[in-house]
């Protein structure tokens, strides 16, 4: 009685058009993202690791746990040996350094002398 009944409305098939409409604002987010988000960052990581690689005996560094040290010894590619007091010598891997504060005079050997 107070029913009416309802009919289906013929729409046509989704077109490319509306394809090509909801792509575009995601691939729009993407590009956004991959250069204020993804490519600094990958920048950073690769500038840091080059300046680490190119710590040298003298250099004055801070490894990630917060010690500031001298470099007094290339032990090997992945290690050096830091002197962090008087007397008091770190090995100290690569990957642990977090800063290279100033580039030095190489320290002269005290082996040397002796």
């Amino acid at each position: 009685m107070f029913i009416t009944p309802a009919f289906a409305q013929a729409t046509g098939s989704p077109g490319t058009g509306d394809f090509i409409g909801m792509i575009l604002p995601l691939v729009m987010i993407m590009v956004v993202f991959w250069f204020l988000l993804i490519r600094p960052q990958q920048k950073r990581q690769k500038e840091h690791q080059e300046l680490i690689g190119k710590v040298a005996r003298g250099d004055t560094i801070v490894t990630s746990g917060g010690l500031i040290g001298r470099v007094s010894k290339v032990v090997d590619e992945r290690e050096l040996l830091v002197e962090v007091g008087e007397n008091v010598k770190v090995r100290v891997v690569r990957s642990a350094i977090s800063e290279v504060r100033a580039k030095g005079e190489p320290v002269k050997d005290d082996t040397a002398k002796k």
